[in-house]
């Protein structure tokens, strides 16, 4: 292939990888939030013991931390067959899926650690869920360009 103006380096994404993308931003994005902010005030309001909603709140965080990093990282695998390896520290998106993989990474060596720091650990959860919401607005990889033009 020539170097001419015209010419892109970039593989396309093919359409599967734009739809592996959106629904594991979904699921683990709309997951966090969900939980946080509706799951358990619901269940605190219809009466359930603090203790309980806590034990609850603790469990369900932990695994919904887990399904996080491994759906960020199917994002950054799709990232990287889109834009290539350079796009996880180049791109934006690449740095909040790093983020996000890092925060749920520090989340379990505080939990297996240092189970006492709650909110070190609730400060991880929420980093985790404020860059799922910047990468939401973010575009998806390989589609950028053809909304452009």
């Amino acid at each position: 292939m020539s170097k001419s103006a015209t010419f892109n380096k970039r593989r396309p994404l093919l359409r599967s990888g734009a739809i592996v993308w959106q629904l594991a931003q979904v699921l683990w994005v709309g997951g966090l939030w969900i939980l946080h902010f509706c799951l358990l005030p619901a269940l605190a309001q219809i009466g359930l013991a603090p203790l309980l909603v806590e034990d609850v709140g603790q469990l369900v965080g932990t695994l919904l931390v887990g399904f996080a990093a491994f759906c960020s990282g199917l994002q950054a695998v799709v990232l990287i067959q889109a834009e290539g390896l350079v796009s996880l520290w180049r791109d934006l998106r690449g740095q909040l899926l790093l983020l996000a993989i890092v925060a749920s990474g520090v989340y379990f060596a505080l939990n297996a650690g240092v189970p006492q720091a709650l909110r070190w650990q609730l400060f991880c959860y929420l980093i985790m869920g404020l860059t799922g919401l910047l990468l939401v607005l973010q575009p998806i990889p390989g589609r950028a360009r053809l909304a452009r033009h």
